[in-house]
């Protein structure tokens, strides 16, 4: 396992860290299942952990709370609020009020008087910078958070939030959590450039694309695939982002295999070589799935490898643009952009 700091913070983490999302009822990972997993992660080297809140309603956390008891020192501990938690409509966002509870319900479920990163899982346009921020060190001056930070940010909102904290002299996020691999590659763009700028530390989310470039998705195959049947519409074929995507993956196939590599270990390989990332996020369902990713925590991937994989997805190219989580809203609801501006003439 390679070590990199995150951000900087000076907290060593490895080049791969354990993502959550799968434990319950999302993944169908049960309890023994997800301690196994924990147990067979740390052991490979892994040594941050990253939840939310709303995976499975909570359980995600609670089941990460039970596998990690006892080793909680041992692990670099993450977590995320913001998103909805049942019909209440303050119950999601990012406003103090919210915070303040949601964090307290977290250490619950985790079983834990802290967590070392919190993070904002997607921005909210309800919510000023400077509340969120500001609830947040305040939050951290009380030891139940040691750092926070952002997830699934536009790179516009990341600066702004930057400015707002020397502006109201608080604490800014100290890193980052966007979705890359080699198939969305569009934070190249604009995203990996701020957070170089303000050094933030970067984990990045799906870097097998759900599932796409772990080998279960080629052509003339029955997709296997877990999320094929949780997300039907992100494989149905006739969607031509869909198929450029496996047309992608079968000519990144046969360079993983020039390469002695398997598909897993090109995906991974790519993600963590980018030098703006600090850890690819992998989110195994079962302990075999786990071993076949942790054989890429060494992998370094060649000049004529990366240039072979450029020229089948160009660098800052998304080939599933509209699955993008960052998109700003007034690209998505007209009348967010169609929308009168006081003192505006028709």
């Amino acid at each position: 396992m390679q070590y990199r700091t995150l951000g900087r913070t000076g907290v060593q983490v490895g080049s791969l860290a354990l993502g959550a999302m799968n434990f319950g009822r999302i993944g169908r990972t049960t309890q023994d299942e997800a301690t196994a997993i924990v147990d067979a992660a740390l052991e490979g080297g892994i040594n941050l952990i990253d939840t939310a809140d709303m995976y499975g309603d909570g359980e995600s956390e609670e089941m990460v709370g039970k596998a990690i008891a006892g080793r909680r020192d041992d692990i670099v501990l993450a977590t995320k609020a913001g998103m909805p938690m049942g019909e209440e409509r303050n119950h999601r966002g990012s406003s103090r009020r919210w915070l303040v509870t949601e964090l307290d319900n977290s250490l619950r479920r985790l079983g834990v008087d802290h967590v070392d990163l919190y993070q904002i899982h997607r921005w909210d346009p309800a919510t000023g910078d400077e509340e969120t921020l500001s609830a947040l060190t305040d939050l951290q001056r009380a030891g139940k958070i040691r750092y926070f930070g952002s997830s699934t940010f536009p790179a516009h909102r990341i600066v702004q939030a930057q400015w707002a904290a020397r502006e109201h002299h608080v604490r800014p996020y100290v890193t980052e959590q966007p979705s890359y691999s080699i198939l969305q590659r569009g934070i190249e763009t604009h995203v990996l450039p701020v957070t170089e700028e303000y050094g933030l530390g970067v984990l990045a989310w799906s870097p097998l694309a759900s599932g796409w470039l772990s080998g279960a998705v080629r052509k003339g195959r029955e997709i296997t695939t877990s999320r094929s049947a949780f997300l039907p519409q992100r494989f149905d074929l006739s969607v031509p982002s869909n198929q450029a995507r496996l047309d992608a993956v079968e000519r990144l196939a046969v360079i993983a295999e020039e390469a002695g590599l398997t598909l897993i270990q090109l995906a991974l390989g790519f993600v963590t070589e980018h030098p703006a990332v600090t850890s690819a996020l992998i989110g195994p369902r079962t302990p075999e799935h786990l071993r076949s990713q942790l054989a890429a925590a060494d992998t370094v991937l060649s000049a004529d490898v990366l240039d072979a994989i450029d020229a089948v997805v160009s660098p800052g190219t998304d080939l599933a643009a509209h699955e993008k989580f960052d998109t700003p809203p007034a690209l998505l609801d007209p009348a967010l952009r169609r929308r009168r501006r006081p003192g505006r003439r028709a």
